[in-house]
């Protein structure tokens, strides 16, 4: 069930650009969030924050928001995990145009401006800038972040970016092949991005799972005729050791990886795609379920069972590749997982 609060309905007709911001007791956070998308130099916004069940102060921090802007709506909902607030915000989108914001990250001033500017020039079907990785104590000086005084960047349009998606995902080819390769670089974040709200038509997150954004990568990058690339940091995601994304993982965690990128990894090949990155999303899910439960003090008859069970469907699905793509994917995965090291190793020591 879902409740409403908002302060005004009747300037719904100005509102092109819906903003999507899932909300779960990040009271921590919140307001440094919310300054950054009500401080949006692009004005004609509508404003959707899903309250997701939280039991700490968000929600309240969310209605306080709504009585000072007429462009917020506040979606109050029963816990139902992301991908069932991204669908609800997703249903109440009066927009033109989609973007979405995690609830403890930062947007420049300009994110929507810039990203509307390079859609509406391009008549692409999503418009993404680049984003920066920052600690805790960057935010004290959020209003540093968000008014960035950066010119214009660099616009490159980038056609079959399902393709794009799957192979262009090592950091260092990406720094080796400069802009031209960088422009081409594709995760499955949904923030940072602006897309036409009829790409998202039909499609809706599956919901009661940790990698709903894996999942919906491949159905809706398929979708796309063309994407524009900004070259100007738009976005600050914040980073958290003890966030669920970088340490607190169990084998669920893993698991749900797992059969995300067995979905992706079936759907690319379906579509003519090597399936590069998902062969990486693959093999080490595996190998992380493997050693999440192997540090366990017995491993169950079930546990074995599933392990089994997900060991030979990896195998079966790799073997759908000539031995060329196996070969390319593998040297690609082993190129990621150095890459992730040394990530990993910065991102715990990022205050």
């Amino acid at each position: 069930m879902v409740t409403r609060s908002t302060t005004s309905t009747d300037s719904r007709h100005r509102q092109i650009v819906s903003i999507i911001v899932p909300v779960y007791n990040a009271q921590k956070y919140l307001r440094y969030c919310l300054d950054s998308i009500v401080g949006q130099t692009y004005r004609h916004l509508q404003i959707i924050l899903v309250d997701d069940g939280s039991t700490d102060a968000s929600g309240s921090i969310c209605d306080e928001y709504a009585r000072t802007d007429s462009r917020i709506e506040v979606l109050h909902r029963r816990n139902g995990g992301i991908a069932a607030a991204q669908n609800t915000g997703l249903d109440a989108v009066a927009g033109e145009y989609i973007a979405f914001c995690d609830n403890d990250d930062i947007m420049h001033a300009r994110n929507i401006e810039r990203l509307l500017n390079a859609l509406i020039a391009t008549q692409a079907d999503m418009a993404k800038g680049r984003w920066r990785q920052i600690g805790v104590s960057a935010l004290s000086d959020t209003k540093a972040l968000r008014d960035a005084n950066e010119a214009p960047g660099e616009l490159s349009v980038i056609a079959d970016p399902l393709n794009a998606y799957e192979s262009v995902f090592c950091k260092s080819l990406r720094i080796l092949g400069g802009k031209r390769v960088e422009a081409r670089y594709f995760n499955e974040a949904n923030w940072c991005r602006l897309y036409r709200r009829t790409i998202w038509d039909g499609l809706r997150f599956t919901e009661g799972h940790f990698a709903q954004d894996i999942r919906m990568a491949g159905p809706l990058y398929s979708r796309m005729d063309s994407v524009v690339d900004v070259n100007e940091v738009l976005y600050y995601w914040l980073q958290e050791p003890q966030s669920v994304t970088h340490s607190q993982r169990t084998s669920q965690f893993w698991r749900d990886n797992l059969y995300a990128a067995a979905e992706n990894f079936m759907f690319a090949r379906n579509h003519g795609v090597t399936p590069y990155r998902n062969y990486f999303g693959l093999t080490s899910s595996l190998r992380d379920e493997k050693n999440g439960l192997g540090k366990r003090p017995g491993l169950t008859a079930e546990e074995g069972r599933m392990l089994r069970k997900d060991t030979g469907m990896v195998h079966a699905l790799l073997r759908t590749l000539k031995p060329y793509q196996r070969g390319l994917c593998f040297l690609l995965t082993l190129l990621r997982r150095t890459e992730n090291l040394i990530y990993d190793k910065k991102i715990h020591h990022m205050e």
